[in-house]
């Protein structure tokens, strides 16, 4: 069985670009339009890993990733934040909410699918 990730990001091509090159490498994605809807679907299913954007309405990804890190499931699933955001002080923001790792926008889908592999398999 495919393992899942749930992809969570306010740009439609953002998502786009990240479910092709997942599903390619053949993962199960289902996306997330913004965090309030990750949350939504994070809560009604079971995923291996999560992205998500840090700059989103309704729920930005730091209190996203401290919402599911709240939850039994996703006490350890790892999160992984995929976001323009790069600064020092903001990584650390990431670690401290529970983040697992961090790729910078744009991304190069061969970089994404290696972290993917080296969290998931």
């Amino acid at each position: 069985m495919a393992k899942t990730i749930l992809t969570v990001d306010d740009s439609a091509s953002i998502r786009q670009m990240v479910s092709f090159t997942l599903k390619e490498a053949g993962y199960a994605v289902t996306e997330a339009v913004d965090g309030q809807d990750g949350l939504d679907k994070a809560r009604s299913g079971k995923f291996d890993l999560i992205f998500t954007d840090q700059n989103m309405p309704r729920m930005d990804g730091l209190s996203l990733i401290k919402q599911l890190r709240a939850l039994p499931t996703y006490k350890s699933v790892p999160i992984l934040m995929l976001t323009t955001e790069s600064s020092d002080a903001m990584k650390s923001q990431g670690r401290a909410a529970g983040a697992t790792g961090w790729l910078v926008k744009p991304f190069d889908p061969a970089k994404l699918l290696e972290v993917v592999r080296k969290v998931i398999g």
